[in-house]
């Protein structure tokens, strides 16, 4: 009985991370400005890179929100794990976007947002460096 009730969380689990996964990519497309299907569709790599780091960044927070050692001291519901899981995905969001938006604005040798909507492979591998770097540390303070 317990090998179905951790099948049915794997399941429930992932499905919540596909949908947040899908939904932060969506809100950091507001603001990056170019349409990340569009780019995609036409190979922009750079969009490419951002959207497997706004991916990754979220699977490692999730993971993070899942096996939060306050989970093993407290008998955790479904629910409770659920709007962890919702609330630190929030967060994580929400410090990409800060973090994008900072590093554009202090950088003043190039445009960010140009680069990006050209193609430019290494300006995106670079903003995956910063959400999978933010990921690490907010999940490193979840844990």
């Amino acid at each position: 009985m317990e090998l179905l009730y951790d099948i049915i969380n794997v399941g429930i689990y992932s499905i919540l991370a596909i949908v947040m996964m899908i939904l932060g990519n969506f809100l950091i497309d507001l603001i990056v400005p170019c349409h990340f299907p569009t780019e995609i569709r036409k190979g922009n790599q750079a969009v490419g890179w951002l959207s497997a780091g706004s991916f990754i960044g979220v699977g490692i927070i999730m993971r993070a929100a899942v096996m939060s050692p306050a989970a093993e001291v407290v008998e955790e519901t479904l629910a409770s794990g659920l709007i962890s899981s919702v609330i630190y995905f929030a967060v994580g969001i929400v410090f990409f976007m800060l973090g994008y938006i900072i590093v554009s604005l202090f950088n003043k040798k190039y445009n960010l947002n140009e680069e990006i909507g050209n193609g430019n492979t290494a300006a995106g591998i670079m903003v995956f460096g910063i959400f999978i770097g933010l990921a690490i540390v907010i999940s490193g303070v979840i844990f």
